[in-house]
């Protein structure tokens, strides 16, 4: 995997993870990010997702996802790879994204941090509505559920859940 090979060749203490069609609006956003990773020493910090020129679905959608990764952040943190920043040292000891999961592999990962070494750094990162058009509403928030539901069966994101299949 790609990220995998990066973060091996990085000589950093921290590695960030972006998806392609992320856009960062905000020129304070890393600056705060990494500040607050290291004035709280966490392993994994993520920001929210805000989609520009989205419709209410959209943001709907993305402002649920928000919510429940800040509820989920005091039991069992989650990020996905929209934004992502680890520890180098911890990605190492993790071993970095389970290169067999199909599905879901960034919010595997994070999962295993610890609450306490998880942070939420106020602001957005910008993104499209492609995967909305793509794939529908409904079928990404049901995808969303099902992923929630199976947070602690690390097997069903080694099965093919046709994320990447053209609707």
């Amino acid at each position: 995997m790609g990220r995998n090979e990066g973060a091996r060749r990085a000589t950093t203490p921290y590695v960030l993870f972006l998806d392609a069609d992320m856009e960062l609006s905000d020129e304070t956003l890393l600056r705060r990010a990494m500040e607050k990773m290291k004035r709280r020493r966490l392993e994994c910090l993520t920001t929210n997702i805000w989609c520009s020129g989205g419709t209410l679905m959209d943001h709907v959608l993305y402002a649920g996802n928000d919510v429940v990764q800040y509820v989920s952040s005091w039991t069992k943190p989650f990020s996905t790879g929209m934004f992502m920043l680890f520890e180098k040292k911890k990605f190492d000891e993790l071993r970095g994204f389970d290169e067999r999961a199909l599905y879901a592999e960034d919010y595997l990962l994070s999962k295993q941090v610890s609450p306490r070494k998880f942070g939420i750094v106020r602001g957005k990162v910008l993104t499209t509505n492609r995967r909305f058009k793509k794939m529908g509403h409904l079928r990404i928030a049901r995808m969303f559920v099902k992923t929630a539901l199976n947070s602690w069966n690390h097997d069903y994101f080694l099965r093919d859940q046709n994320y990447w299949t053209e609707v």
